[in-house]
C-alpha cells in the first residue's frame, strides 16, 4: 500500500488559517494559482519537460512536491521572465541540471539571457529568406501608404 501523501499537513503553527506546511503537497491548482500560470499550461509543461513528475494519484490527481514546484517556478521563470524558446528551456535544463532550474525558480540563480534562439515552429537559424524580405517591405510599403491617407485625414479635419 503506498505511503500517505504530505498533502494533509495544512497549518504550521505560526502560520496563518488554511496555509500549507512549506513540505506539503500541492495540487494543481493550487501551483497553478501560487505562479499564476493556468492549470492546462502546468500539464502541457509536464510533456514538454520530462523532469516534472508530480505523484499522480487515484483518478489521475497531481501532486506536487516542494522540488516540483520549484522546478516549474524555474521554467516559469525562464520562459515567461527570461523569455527563452521551451527548446532553450530544454537547453538549459540539460546543460546546467535541474537543481540550477530550482534555484532559479527560488531566485537564488540567475540564468543567462537567451542567445538567438531558433524559431520554434521551423526550425531554423531565424533569419529571413527572400520572400519573407519581400512580403514585409511590401507590407511596409501598404502601411506607409495607411499612414499617408491616415495623416491627410487628419489635416482635413483639422481644418473644419
Amino acid at each position: 500500500m503506498p505511503a500517505p501523501l504530505a498533502a494533509e499537513e495544512t497549518v504550521e503553527p505560526s502560520g496563518g488559517a488554511g496555509e500549507k506546511s512549506a513540505h506539503a503537497f500541492r495540487t494543481i491548482s493550487e501551483v497553478a494559482e501560487e505562479l499564476d500560470v493556468p492549470q492546462h499550461v502546468l500539464r502541457f509543461w509536464e510533456s514538454r519537460f520530462g523532469q516534472i513528475r508530480p505523484v499522480k494519484r487515484a483518478g489521475g490527481r497531481r501532486y506536487y512536491r516542494p522540488q516540483d514546484v520549484e522546478l516549474v517556478a524555474g521554467i516559469r521563470h525562464l520562459l515567461h521572465v527570461r523569455r527563452y524558446t521551451i527548446a532553450g528551456a530544454q537547453r538549459v535544463l540539460k546543460e546546467n541540471g535541474v537543481r540550477f532550474v530550482q534555484a532559479v525558480g527560488r531566485g537564488e540563480a540567475v540564468a543567462a539571457a537567451p542567445m538567438v534562439q531558433e524559431v520554434e515552429a521551423g526550425g531554423g537559424s531565424g533569419a529571413l529568406g527572400n520572400s519573407d524580405r519581400a512580403s514585409l517591405a511590401e507590407a511596409l510599403e501598404e502601411l506607409q501608404a495607411c499612414r499617408a491617407l491616415l495623416d491627410g485625414l487628419h489635416g482635413v479635419a483639422a481644418g473644419i
